[in-house]
């Protein structure tokens, strides 16, 4: 009898530490990706998920008694994450790893950041209406993505360089028309 079957707590059907109960211990049946970089050690969680998907196989009549025997030794003998991979490739799923590395998720890109650039690109399709919008947008995008860490810093930055450019452009043309209109003030009522 192998230490994996002496385990009661396996044998009742429950899965390793630290998965819920809810969760698959398996993978949908498809091409194992090759590992990155040098192989990495597996633990005894991740046998255990190995040897469980190795026991439903026996269970539905995938492999043999024999078969089963030496695949659960070889798995209890094994070291790396390619040689739990190697145990169950002809097999129709395959075993999530708890413990695996997993690649890091990709970071979210703060919403304020992309409202900031919209406002601030479509200003003068809105009659610069969109100007003040830009502004404060970025500036809650820039805060936020100080204290979150969140993706879109650059395009906080240029929300509000648009936003300001944008405050710069209404003030000139309101300086421009304040002008316009003394000069045209001037040259009615004459000198």
């Amino acid at each position: 009898m192998t230490q994996y079957q002496r385990n009661p707590r396996v044998v009742r059907g429950y899965g390793p530490v630290g998965r819920p109960a809810w969760a698959p211990n398996y993978l949908p049946p498809g091409p194992i990706p090759p590992p990155a970089g040098p192989p990495v050690r597996a633990t005894d969680r991740d046998r255990d998920a190995a040897i469980e998907v190795l026991q439903e196989s026996y269970a539905t009549g995938r492999l043999t008694a024999d078969e089963h025997a030496a695949r659960v030794g070889s798995a209890m003998a094994a070291r790396t994450y390619a040689d739990l991979d190697r145990l169950t490739t002809d097999l129709p799923r395959r075993p999530y790893y708890p413990d695996a590395p997993r690649p890091p998720r990709p970071r979210r890109t703060n919403g304020y950041a992309v409202a900031a650039l919209t406002c601030g690109a479509i200003q003068p399709l809105t009659g610069m209406l969109s100007t003040i919008p830009a502004i404060v947008f970025g500036h809650l995008a820039r805060r936020q993505i100080r204290d979150t860490g969140e993706d879109g810093s650059a395009m906080a930055t240029w929300g509000l360089v648009l936003g300001w450019a944008g405050a710069a452009a209404i003030v000139l043309v309101i300086l421009g028309l304040l002008m316009a209109a003394v000069v045209i003030t001037k040259s009615v009522s004459g000198p």
